[in-house]
């Protein structure tokens, strides 16, 4: 892992690297269409008035940053519409963006990131377990964060590994408010003073359950500002690749310390839950043809009801009735419709076998995966 300049050439994808420059010069020199995910976390425009103090007086750490700081909104949305402008041309057909923020400038981001032609797919509000509480007393505790996930265009086919949140979830369909805590104790990354690295550093699992959700391994994800690198890291634990961007050069030594001791996860490890529509059609006829199962062997029912044969060209001779696996399970059974796959079953060793098995296994070889 190393630093790069902005003077790289834009020929080749600088993968797993950290940019060095302005945000929006860097991505205007990379290549198009050449970017999976964008997740960005840009500056929040807070318009702090002063110092922020706790009852017992002492100053609050608060995002003071000359970084955060902008003369107007018209300054801000100037700026937002061109880092907007570059990050759309970075992404591919299919990609899509993350962009978290909070009441003070999502508003502002999302307007803009319609204008632009992006297509809004969520919002999705990120609840703090354990939020910083309100000292002042006049305003309700500010608890969350929001973030806009948005498609490069209407119509594209983006990533989204429904099965994967779902498991994620413990088998519920995972909800547009996420709960999740934000970065204390040994998640928080440190300088060498002890002090925060980073004000705004996000959680690793709010990064992890995006990129489960939203991209496959070996996609190329890019944050624009990248900070102590918490996109970088989770990225490189769930084998994708990433390209940071930070100008900063306090921060980028801080995630480039920080990356050099992150692992990879195994490859197996790696492998999510995909839904049944995503995995690739293997046609009945293929178990015939390589052998899985014979013309004249005999499927059974799994209900124990019915006995067909398989014929040559893949399809099924009951009583009466013949045509593919779905279309004769749902005769026998007098039903509008039948998944012949978990319909029926064969039987080796006297043992009797789902045909889904035979489809598990292409499906495997296919895919390159160990059975």
């Amino acid at each position: 892992m190393k630093t790069m300049t902005k003077t790289k050439s834009a020929a080749a994808l600088p993968l797993n690297t950290i940019l060095d420059g302005d945000c929006i010069d860097v991505m205007n020199s990379l290549p198009e269409n050449s970017v999976d995910l964008i997740f960005a976390d840009p500056p929040y425009n807070l318009q702090l008035k002063g110092d922020l103090h706790r009852p017992d007086n002492s100053k609050v750490d608060a995002v003071d940053d000359e970084w955060d700081q902008f003369s107007s909104f018209a300054a801000y949305d100037k700026f937002t519409k061109a880092w907007l402008k570059a990050a759309r041309r970075l992404l591919k057909p299919n990609g899509a963006i993350w962009v978290i923020g909070s009441y003070h400038n999502i508003f502002r981001v999302g307007a803009e990131l319609q204008n632009q032609g992006y297509w809004i797919l969520n919002d999705v509000v990120w609840r703090k377990s354990n939020p910083m509480p309100n000292f002042r007393g006049k305003r309700f505790t500010n608890a969350h964060e929001t973030m806009i996930w948005a498609s490069k265009s209407e119509g594209a086919k983006y990533t989204f590994n429904y099965e994967a949140l779902k498991a994620l979830n413990e088998g519920i369909q995972m909800r547009s408010d996420w709960v999740l805590p934000i970065c204390t104790g040994h998640e928080r990354i440190k300088d060498e003073n002890g002090d925060k690295a980073h004000p705004t550093q996000k959680p690793q699992s709010l990064l992890h359950r995006i990129m489960v959700g939203s991209t496959n391994p070996g996609d190329v994800v890019l944050d624009p500002f990248f900070g102590s690198g918490t996109t970088g890291a989770v990225a490189k634990m769930l084998g994708r690749e990433y390209i940071g961007i930070e100008r900063d050069a306090g921060y980028r030594k801080v995630a480039e310390k920080r990356l050099k001791k992150v692992r990879k996860f195994d490859r197996e490890a790696l492998q999510v839950s995909v839904s049944k529509r995503a995995e690739p059609r293997v046609p009945f006829g293929q178990l015939v043809e390589r052998g899985m199962l014979r013309p004249g062997e005999e499927l059974y029912s799994m209900n124990k009801r019915h006995k067909v044969k398989v014929r040559a060209d893949g399809t099924l001779v009951g009583d009466d009735v013949k045509g593919s696996i779905h279309q004769v399970g749902a005769a026998l059974e007098g039903a509008p419709s039948c998944n012949g796959w978990t319909y029926w079953c064969f039987k080796r060793d006297g043992k009797k076998v789902p045909i889904d098995l035979l489809r598990q296994q292409i499906r495997a070889e296919m895919a390159g995966r160990p059975n």
